[in-house]
């Protein structure tokens, strides 16, 4: 089981924008396909964005598209969510996840979720 743990969360207006970081606990990181998931108070888990672990590939839900941009030092262990114009729906706890297969993390498949860090945007 992989240990993840999430930061850069905060309070923040509409039109802001703000970098999530997740930090993973294993030497096998550049190894593994990694997403960012969000929760909203009130809803299921959604999907964000993922990156596989060579950088090579990148996918995005359809709330990120174009506002959101996730990336990954492997030598820092670390995977970002850099998020622009920040709307009050993108309010939520946000948990990045991991998984060897980039479509299994994609699924919600992780070796672990991490506490999540909380983005609050207000209008």
């Amino acid at each position: 089981q992989a240990q993840l743990e999430e930061s850069g969360g905060g309070s923040v207006q509409a039109g802001d924008s703000l970098t999530l970081s997740c930090t993973a606990s294993r030497r096998s990181f550049s190894t593994w396909a990694m997403a960012w998931f969000r929760q909203a108070q009130g809803k299921e888990r959604e999907f964000v964005a993922a990156i596989t672990g060579n950088s090579m590939k990148t996918v995005y839900g359809d709330s990120a598209k174009g506002r959101f941009t996730i990336a990954r030092d492997n030598a820092k262990n670390t995977v970002y969510l850099h998020m622009n114009s920040l709307k009050p729906e993108d309010t939520a706890v946000y948990y990045c996840a991991a998984d060897l297969e980039l479509d299994e993390v994609i699924g919600g498949r992780t070796f672990g979720w991490g506490p999540g860090t909380r983005v609050s945007v207000s209008s």
